[in-house]
């Protein structure tokens, strides 16, 4: 048979917490050792009775305690009265059948074998009509108490319990109950106010380290001990501040003695007056080896030594070798990488010089485009000039014209297609900027994000906008999005609003007709159109307002156009530098250059751009490259340094950058120099300009600078800052110019 499985647990006298009859409280005796897996489990079981007869008894404590008698054998015996003794407990060893597995239990004696009964029901979730109970294999009753089966005060007694219906009402073991986990995070509800409370989130931090023992004290009625609470809190590290730090332990030094003894004692002895020592045991030790004096030895030790530096010097030698061989390897790989990346960049510029070529997009494309163009007709022109004359080069200059009207209607059509695909993008991206979301960063770095009722309402008319405009949906979808759009516009009675509703019911009935798509191609334009400005109407559209810009906030900005002869707001205009008085407006501008010069100011933008860049890094309170245009750029990188470099006269402007001369200054047109980016680089690593140049170029250098100074102290923003230079410049009349200085910007202008 099976081993009796029974959990021990001590006597009524041990540690316990009184509950209800249904509530089990489970105590572990931790001084208890497991032998052959026998198990101790141990139960308190009080009722709602025993709660109160016990609070009587605390109450009557200080009475009870005197009620003793003497008995004939001299001890003290407590009188106890029939109350006390109907709530006194008993062990009761509860045997399941058919696993034997016992079960201990503290019950008290005045309750009877029916609230034994519904207590295990409770406990093994079977109906107490299909438990038993017997004791020495006799059923007993259950109206009968422990009392009455002669169960005495702190007496223990042994009962079986099995099921009646053990098929559908198994007896099962109980297991012990498992140690309660703190959930990771809690809800604690804190009084702020009289009657106000707030409920906080606590997150439990899991202790690493055990908690200490503080003590605690015993309530002197109930018996109940409490232990002091530990500190949970963890200690706060200290802030790492980058500087190692050595305590006082690692700085002092830890002496320690150790005795030396051999271990065995010896003494020698010689013959002497008053002490004869016998010799007849000495043993004569004569050197097998060559006798080798000093000057022999020392000059085995210098030739060893020679030998040693040898070897070194030799291998050093080979360490340095390696190692210029391994830098020259690395420097010749470092080249090759270098030409490879500058091809490859090469090649990357070609294609795409070459898809803006086939698919121009932005207004750069075109001027692209154009100065290609420009290009072709001059080659063209030459070889006519050339081959031809008289009606035979009037004829080809005819052709060519006609080819070259043909270009231009091509490159007119791209242009034409391109600014609507860039309409719909501006109107999507302006869509996009109404619905965005209000955007902050936080002290911490995280970016919090708030809708507001504007930008919601931008949200919802963006997305009736996107619907709107789609081709491929069915009919139904369409009187959907064309209805949820007229109850939009209905709230607001205007003129612009019944336009959109007429039209709107015009297309639904077209749509309950039947109508093809193609033939309604203009009614859905008309309806998108006017419902997009709807959307751009501030009274409809709140969020719009910090957008766009209408003509009552324009008046104080508005300038004449002398090309079209339209008022327009100053942004439309670019200024140069030196201009004094609103010329041409951006368009017109636009046009004058595609119809006459058909100039590319594409690379002169990137230069700008890269110089730009770099001076917001190394100085940004610099405000002179922000007031230089692509037309001052393009003087300074064509007339003053010939469009090729200072140093190695490369022409190849994808590859030429404008740095500072000297780096300590900030950068000005009048301290710069044209270079390669490879130059550029080893240029800005220069620490005295005079010991790396030659006297020639720093004169050519300081020449350009003079140049540049003259032709930029005429303007009145850029003058204020020559003041402030500290390199003087020469006098004009020692620098010798075979050649009139032109102003490229005033002949643009």
């Amino acid at each position: 048979s099976k081993h009796d499985s029974e959990y021990n647990s001590p006597e009524p006298e041990r540690r316990a917490v009184r509950v209800p009859i249904q509530d089990v409280n489970q105590t572990e005796n931790e001084d208890q050792e497991v032998v052959d897996e026998d198990q101790n489990i141990t139960f308190n079981v009080y009722t709602s009775t025993d709660m109160i007869l016990q609070e009587e008894n605390i109450a009557d404590a200080t009475s009870q305690a005197n009620r003793y008698e003497i008995n004939p054998h001299g001890s003290e015996t407590k009188i106890m009265s029939s109350s006390e003794v109907g709530n006194s407990t008993a062990t009761v060893k509860i045997l399941l059948m058919p696993d034997r597995h016992m079960i201990t239990v503290a019950f008290t004696i005045g309750l009877t074998i029916l609230d034994l009964k519904n207590h295990f029901a409770f406990e093994l979730r079977v109906p107490s009509d299909n438990i038993q109970i017997t004791l020495d294999e006799k059923c007993v009753d259950d109206d009968q108490t422990l009392m009455d089966i002669g169960v005495q005060p702190h007496g223990m007694v042994q009962f079986e319990l099995s099921s009646l219906d053990p098929e559908n009402y198994p007896i099962r073991q109980i297991k012990p109950q498992q140690e309660y986990n703190m959930p990771d995070v809690i809800t604690v509800r804190v009084q702020t106010d009289a009657d106000t409370y707030q409920d906080v989130v606590v997150e439990i931090e899991r202790a690493t380290r055990g908690k200490a023992f503080l003590g605690g004290y015993r309530h002197k009625v109930t018996k109940a001990k409490y232990h002091h609470a530990a500190v949970q809190t963890i200690a706060k590290k200290r802030p790492d501040r980058g500087i190692e730090m050595f305590s006082r332990d690692t700085q002092t030094v830890m002496l320690r003695n150790q005795d030396q003894q051999c271990s065995k004692n010896a003494s020698t002895q010689m013959t002497s007056i008053g002490c004869y020592v016998s010799n007849m045991e000495d043993k004569l030790i004569t050197p097998s080896g060559i006798y080798m004096t000093a000057d022999e030895y020392h000059s085995k030790r210098l030739k060893a030594v020679v030998t040693l530096q040898t070897y070194l010097r030799r291998w050093l030698a080979k360490s340095f070798t390696d190692g210029l061989r391994q830098a020259k390897e690395l420097h010749l790989a470092w080249l090759e990488n270098e030409k490879r990346r500058k091809k490859e960049e090469k090649e990357q510029g070609i294609r795409d010089k070459y898809r803006r070529w086939m698919n121009p997009e932005r207004k750069a494309d075109f001027d692209l485009l154009y100065n290609a163009l420009k290009k072709w007709r001059q080659e063209e022109e030459e070889r006519i000039n050339a081959a031809f004359s008289g009606a035979e080069k009037k004829a080809a200059l005819c052709a060519l014209l006609e080819q070259e009207t043909q270009f231009i209607s091509s490159i007119e059509r791209h242009k034409t297609a391109a600014f609507e695909r860039n309409q719909d993008k501006a109107v999507l991206a302006f869509l996009n900027k109404c619905a965005e979301p209000k955007k902050w960063r936080a002290f911490d770095g995280k970016v919090t994000q708030m809708d507001t009722q504007f930008t919601i309402r931008g949200s919802e008319l963006r997305d009736l906008y996107n619907s709107i405009t789609q081709d491929e949906v069915t009919k139904d979808e369409r009187l959907d999005v064309v209805l949820t759009i007229k109850h939009t516009v209905k709230d607001h009675k205007c003129k612009l609003t019944q336009e959109i509703v007429d039209l709107i019911d015009r297309e639904v009935d077209l749509l309950m007709r039947g109508m093809k798509k193609k033939n309604m191609d203009g009614l859905r334009k008309r309806i998108s159109t006017l419902f997009l400005q709807y959307i751009k109407t501030p009274e409809f559209n709140p969020q719009v307002s910090k957008l766009l810009q209408y003509p009552a906030d324009l008046r104080k900005n508005m300038y004449l156009c002398s090309g079209c002869n339209e008022y327009k707001s100053s942004s439309d205009f670019a200024l140069k530098t030196n201009t004094s008085v609103v010329g041409l407006c951006r368009r017109c501008t636009q046009l004058d250059n595609e119809g006459r010069r058909r100039e590319d100011f594409c690379l002169y933008k990137n230069i700008l751009k890269h110089l730009r860049e770099t001076e917001a890094k190394c100085s940004p309170e610099s405000k002179i490259t922000y007031l230089l245009q692509e037309q001052d750029l393009r003087y300074l990188v064509d007339e003053l340094w010939g469009a090729q470099s200072a140093l190695s006269g490369c022409k190849d402007l994808h590859d030429l950058l404008l740095v500072r001369w000297e780096k300590n200054s900030a950068w000005s047109p009048w301290n710069c120099i044209l270079l390669t980016k490879d130059e550029a680089a080893t240029h800005l690593k220069v620490e005295n300009i005079r010991k790396a140049y030659d006297v020639v170029v720093i004169r050519d250098v300081k020449q350009k600078h003079a140049l540049a100074r003259k032709y930029f102290s005429q303007i009145p923003a850029v003058a204020k800052w020559q003041h402030d230079a500290k390199v003087q410049p020469p006098a004009l009349g020692n620098l010798l110019v075979s050649k009139p200085i032109t102003k490229a910007t005033e002949q643009n202008g």
